[in-house]
């Protein structure tokens, strides 16, 4: 017999209460109490999260991955400086897997924040050092100088 049969088999009682003075002789017995069935548990709840992923699709799009078991990886948002547009911050989101795919290439890290912290930045490294070579390979952006003796260089 399992836990939910014993509540379900049990037998009602019934009680009548007997007055025991002369004034609450005048009055009717209270009704018989009824032992009450125990309700049926309750199906679960969307947990408020289910919700908002349904109207979020970047949460559903991090969810799916997740239960997938991929990494994944999202700039989600942008901050610029209005004083100063060379000035700003990313805002990004992720998951374990991903987390894990970079402590496995060899990020190290405290926190999951940091180890995608410095993911970040060996990503704008490697763009400004692309950008840096392309600059360099390019004659027309090239600068040359040349000593010609007496402490003067020529620059063309």
């Amino acid at each position: 017999m399992g836990l939910f049969d014993r509540f379900t088999k049990k037998k009602e009682e019934t009680k009548i209460e007997v007055p025991t003075s002369e004034a609450s002789a005048n009055q009717k017995p209270k009704a018989p109490r009824k032992a009450t069935k125990p309700k049926k548990p309750a199906s679960p709840k969307k947990p408020k999260a289910k919700l908002n992923q349904e109207l979020d699709p970047i949460a559903k799009e991090k969810s799916e991955a997740t239960a997938r078991g991929e990494p994944w990886v999202k700039v989600i948002g942008i901050e610029l400086d209005p004083d100063n547009v060379g000035q700003g911050a990313f805002e990004i989101d992720w998951n374990e897997y991903f987390v894990l795919q970079l402590t496995r290439a060899g990020y190290q890290g405290k926190t999951d924040q940091d180890i995608v912290d410095q993911w970040f930045q060996t990503i704008c490294r490697n763009i400004a050092l692309e950008i840096w070579e392309q600059y360099e390979a390019d004659p027309t952006t090239r600068i040359n100088r040349r000593n010609i003796g007496g402490g003067r260089t020529e620059v063309s």
